[in-house]
């Protein structure tokens, strides 16, 4: 009998299937911020590869051991970074995707060349120009990718996460299109409540936490 956290994600996996008749599907990030390694080794067992957390020093004291254990697994760092923590977040992480001031590129590049590694990033945007949440203002967006970019940062896509209470579907249009403009291969889009959306607007990873572990405490 599969673990409910793996048939969730499988029944998310074979609803965008579903619904959207697609070849392949985004990969799905399963957010495991809060939860304990009991609740995420279902999925580990299973096979799912890709993990997303909110805090470096809570995924350090998770994840620390089960990396060195299992080296394909990917984790991704989905919540705010701060400087302090970069190196710490560099030798854990395989993705970070909330890159949002030059200040933050900056030491993610010294430390990557210190550290002799090489992280994916994506840059956070603001698409809804939200006075309380993260992210590069849209008509901003070109000049830090280029930034990132002669930091010889590995930018592989933007990241958004669009206002609540209103309809998500024409911020992913809006950000789909200026990752395009850029000519970005990957796009981070997409939660539990709108990942049909989010794939329907040409996301490549969904970031989805309460729809395949249940809801947090």
């Amino acid at each position: 009998m599969k673990h409910k956290s793996v048939l969730n994600l499988i029944n998310i996996e074979q609803t965008i299937q579903n619904k959207l008749n697609i070849k392949k599907i985004p990969t799905i990030i399963a957010v495991s911020k809060t939860f304990s390694m009991e609740k995420i080794n279902p999925l580990i067992e299973f096979g799912h590869k890709h993990f997303g957390e909110n805090k470096v020093q809570e995924a350090l004291d998770k994840w620390s051991i089960m990396k060195e254990k299992k080296s394909d697994i990917n984790l991704h760092l989905i919540g705010k970074l701060q400087t302090n923590k970069v190196k710490k977040a560099i030798n854990l992480f395989d993705y970070i995707h909330s890159v949002d001031t030059e200040k933050l590129a900056k030491k993610i590049a010294e430390e990557s060349k210190n550290l002799k590694k090489k992280i994916k990033i994506f840059i956070q945007v603001n698409i809804g120009a939200e006075d309380q949440k993260s992210g590069i203002k849209k008509e901003n967006v070109r000049d830090f990718y280029i930034f990132c970019k002669n930091l010889e940062l590995d930018i592989k896509g933007l990241m958004c996460i669009p206002p609540v209470d209103s309809d998500p579907n024409k911020y992913f249009e809006e950000i789909n299109l200026l990752n395009k403009e850029l000519g970005l291969s990957e796009l981070s889009i997409g939660m539990s409540s709108d990942y049909i959306m989010a794939s329907r607007n040409s996301a490549t990873f969904l970031r989805i936490g309460s729809s395949i572990f249940g809801d947090r405490n």
